[in-house]
C-alpha cells in the first residue's frame, strides 16, 4: 500500500502545470509534417511558416565575423546595447518622422519576448486583453500561460478585417479591458490600418483606459500603402517590433520594444532575471542591419512579386476569394466551398500536392476552419510551382 502511495505522488511530480496547457502553435506542426515528406525524398513547397526565402543582410553578417574574430561575446546590459539602442531611435526619425528616446527602446529576443515582458510588466492575473481573429496565435496563448484571459474579437470585411474603435469598446461594455494588442500589417490577413483608423482606435482604447499594444513586426513590407506607427500617435502606446521579417534574420531572435517611460525600468527588472540580455552576436548584427535597406528592399519587391502570382494565380485555381493583403507576406484564402475544415484541407494538400499552408483553425478558432494561410515569403520560383500543383490537386481532388 505504502509504494503504491509513494508511486502515486511520484507520478504528481512529474505532473505539468495548468499554465502549459496551452494549444500548439499549429504552423510548426505542419513544418514537422512537411519535414517528414522531404526525409523520404519528397519536394514540399514551404507557405506554412513566415519565413523568408532570403538570408540576413550581407552588412550583418560580415559585422558579426568581426565580432566573432575578436574573440569576446559578452553580456550587454538588460536592456540591449546603448549603440544598437541609438541606431532604432534614429529608425524611427529617418523612416517616420518620429522622435524616440533612445531610453525607451528596449531589445528583446525576437518579439516573442517582447510580449512576454510586455504582458508581465502590463497585466495582473485574470487582466483581460483584447486580441483580434483571426490572428497571430501566440498573442492569445502567451496571455493565457501568464494567467490573463484573451478576448477574441472577430473581426469582419465591413472593417476589411481590421479592428475599430467601436468594435472595442463594446467588447469592454461586456466587460471591462485592460489591454488590447493590435497588428498592422497583420498575421494572417495582411490587412493595414491607415492612419486615421489607428488614430481613431487608439484614441477609444486610452478613453477608457485600455493599454493599447501594437505589433509592427511586419513593418516594411507594406504594399497598399506607407505603414504608420503607434509611436507618432500617442506616448502611452507600447510598439512592438522586430528583425525577423522585413531584415530576414528570424534565427537570430532579436528584436525590439519602445517602452512608454513609466514601465523601462519594470520591464528592464524583468529582462535581467529573464534572459540577462539578448544574444550579443545578434545584437551586433541587428545594429549593421540597417545599412543593409538596399538589399532588403530589393527582397519586398520579390514579395510584392509573388502576392501578384498569387493573386492572379489561386482565383485561376479555384481560390478566389481572399482577405487584403495589403502588406506583410501572406494571403488568407476561403477554402470553403472545397472543404469545411481547414486542417483537413491543409493536411490533404501537404500530403497530395507537396504544398504546405497552414490552417485557418490556427488563427481563428472560430470561423477558421473555412480559411487556410499562405505565405509568400518564399522564391518566386516556388510560388509559380505551388500555383500550378494546387491547380493540379483541386481539379482532381474529391472533398
Amino acid at each position: 500500500m505504502l509504494d503504491v502511495k509513494l508511486k502515486d505522488r511520484a507520478m504528481g511530480l512529474l505532473r505539468p502545470a495548468a499554465r502549459s496547457d496551452v494549444p500548439p502553435f499549429m504552423v510548426m506542426d505542419v513544418m514537422a509534417a512537411a519535414a517528414r515528406i522531404e526525409a523520404s525524398g519528397g519536394h514540399v513547397i514551404h507557405m506554412e511558416v513566415g519565413q523568408p526565402a532570403a538570408g540576413a543582410p550581407s552588412v550583418a553578417i560580415a559585422a558579426a565575423h568581426t565580432a566573432l574574430d575578436q574573440g569576446r561575446i559578452d553580456y550587454t546590459s538588460a536592456l540591449g546595447m546603448p549603440s544598437l539602442r541609438a541606431r532604432i531611435a534614429r529608425h524611427y526619425r529617418e523612416t517616420y518622422g518620429c522622435d524616440v528616446d533612445p531610453e525607451q527602446v528596449v531589445v528583446t529576443t525576437g518579439s516573442s519576448g517582447a510580449f512576454i515582458l510586455a504582458f508581465l510588466a502590463m497585466f495582473e492575473p485574470g487582466d483581460r486583453v483584447a486580441v483580434t481573429v483571426p490572428g497571430y496565435p501566440p498573442y492569445r496563448h502567451i496571455l493565457t500561460a501568464l494567467g490573463c484571459e484573451p478576448v477574441l474579437i472577430e473581426t469582419t470585411s465591413e472593417t476589411r478585417h481590421a479592428l475599430t474603435g467601436e468594435m472595442l469598446l463594446a467588447a469592454h461594455r461586456k466587460t471591462p479591458l485592460k489591454g488590447v494588442l493590435v497588428g498592422s500589417p497583420a498575421n494572417p490577413t495582411g490587412t493595414m490600418m491607415s492612419r486615421e483608423a489607428l488614430t481613431d482606435l487608439i484614441a477609444a482604447a486610452e478613453s477608457a483606459g485600455i493599454r493599447f499594444i501594437s505589433d509592427e513586426i511586419y513593418h516594411g513590407l507594406d504594399y497598399a500603402f506607407p505603414a504608420v506607427t503607434a509611436a507618432q500617435l500617442s506616448p502611452r502606446a507600447l510598439v512592438i517590433n522586430s528583425f525577423s521579417k522585413y531584415f530576414c534574420m528570424t534565427g537570430w531572435r532579436v528584436g525590439w520594444m519602445v517602452v512608454p517611460e513609466p514601465l523601462v525600468r519594470p520591464i528592464e527588472r524583468l529582462q535581467q532575471n529573464l534572459a540577462i540580455s539578448v544574444p550579443t552576436l545578434s545584437q551586433v548584427a541587428a545594429e549593421a542591419a540597417f545599412e543593409g535597406r538596399a538589399e532588403m528592399d530589393a527582397v519586398k519587391h520579390s514579395y510584392q512579386d509573388n502576392r501578384q502570382i498569387l493573386i492572379e494565380g489561386l482565383p485561376q485555381a479555384g481560390l478566389d476569394r481572399f482577405l487584403p493583403a495589403d502588406g506583410a507576406f501572406y494571403l488568407y484564402a476561403d477554402i470553403s466551398k472545397f472543404c469545411a475544415d481547414s486542417f483537413s484541407f491543409a493536411s490533404r494538400m501537404l500530403e497530395e500536392a507537396h504544398v504546405a499552408a497552414t490552417p485557418g483553425v490556427d488563427f481563428d478558432p472560430v470561423n477558421g476552419r473555412s480559411f487556410v494561410r499562405f505565405s509568400y515569403a518564399r522564391s518566386t520560383d516556388d510560388m509559380r510551382t505551388a500555383v500550378a500543383r494546387i491547380s493540379r490537386w483541386l481539379a482532381q481532388a474529391t472533398f
